[in-house]
């Protein structure tokens, strides 16, 4: 963890000024350095220095002034977390359903971030000069499962790489209305906000919105629903709830994009299942910084095992 107001000293290699102290400081994203010499904390041979893409000052000795990360305006909350693997990089947690990721209008507490503060306070390195954790991806609130987030800011600029390029490995385990035929396949659409109602999201015409891909495949059948695994592709705004109501099998409890009744009660006092049947079940990928490949599953949590005892009887 950089400490308050750390002075770094080296000598530059070849290449883009950023590059080269990107390199000799792996602790730091090239996005962080460019930030640190635009805000003028870089010295080369005792001169100030704001030209990042400068390609002449090999070999030259350089100092970068960091400060120390800035607070989180998020406060750190003593919330429990399912903490399934953790280093000094990055932490993957099981959500449960009902923990907002974010803080947010209408969520300005008690979400995963604020629990993370807490969790992880003395172990965040500053991700773009702030104390606090990297969301390089989200889950629902009312969605569970694995979700990985950066501790330092080179796991974060590594994490956005991966996700960008669709090099994560991600299936989600869902429970949804009627029985798919064909049992498999892939659903290929464009999705981005809907123009009658801007809090869901919708499949658009092609010129439009975010190119979403989803392979799916039942694993058990009942009477009116099915468990389907879904893998994806892409990782756009809802779009496993998305795609399965598209092709007319939206997920059991989903007010948001199903107008069908839900019948469907759990457990000995026989509560409604109120949440989308959405569980994120396993997730992989190649650590950024060891290269170490990574893969976790989490079991369904209570709520969808009770459901599906249900369904089985």
């Amino acid at each position: 963890m950089v400490g308050e107001n750390t002075t770094f000293t080296g000598v530059l290699g070849e290449g883009r000024l950023d590059s080269a102290l990107a390199a000799a400081l792996p602790q730091f994203s090239r996005a962080r350095i460019q930030a640190l010499i635009a805000d003028a904390a870089l010295r080369v041979n005792g001169q100030s220095v704001a030209d990042a893409g400068s390609k002449k000052m090999s070999g030259q000795h350089f100092e970068l002034q960091v400060p120390a990360p800035k607070p989180d305006k998020a406060i750190p909350q003593d919330i429990q977390l399912d903490v399934v693997y953790e280093d000094e990089h990055l932490i993957i947690v099981n959500k449960p359903a009902g923990l907002v990721v974010h803080p947010a209008a209408g969520h300005s507490d008690g979400t995963l971030v604020n629990a993370l503060l807490h969790h992880c306070q003395g172990k965040l390195s500053g991700i773009g000069g702030v104390q606090r954790p990297g969301i390089v991806h989200r889950i629902d609130k009312d969605t569970s499962g694995l979700l990985v987030v950066a501790k330092s800011d080179v796991a974060h600029e590594g994490l956005a790489k991966l996700f960008a390029a669709h090099d994560i490995e991600r299936k989600y385990i869902a429970i949804v209305s009627g029985i798919p035929a064909p049992p498999a396949g892939t659903v290929r659409t464009q999705i981005g906000r809907s123009t009658t109602n801007r809090k869901k999201m919708a499949v658009l015409p092609d010129s439009k919105g975010k190119y979403a891909v989803t392979h799916f495949r039942m694993t058990e059948a009942f009477s009116k629903t099915a468990v389907v695994e879904c893998t994806l592709e892409t990782g756009r705004t809802h779009q496993v709830r998305v795609h399965m109501a598209h092709i007319g099998h939206p997920l059991i409890g989903d007010s948001v994009y199903s107008n069908r009744q839900n019948p469907y009660r759990i457990g000995p006092d026989q509560a409604p299942f109120d949440r989308q049947a959405l569980h994120a079940a396993s997730l992989g990928f190649i650590h950024p910084i060891s290269g170490e490949t990574l893969r976790f599953e989490c079991g369904l949590p209570e709520d969808m095992q009770l459901l599906l005892s249900q369904l089985r009887i």
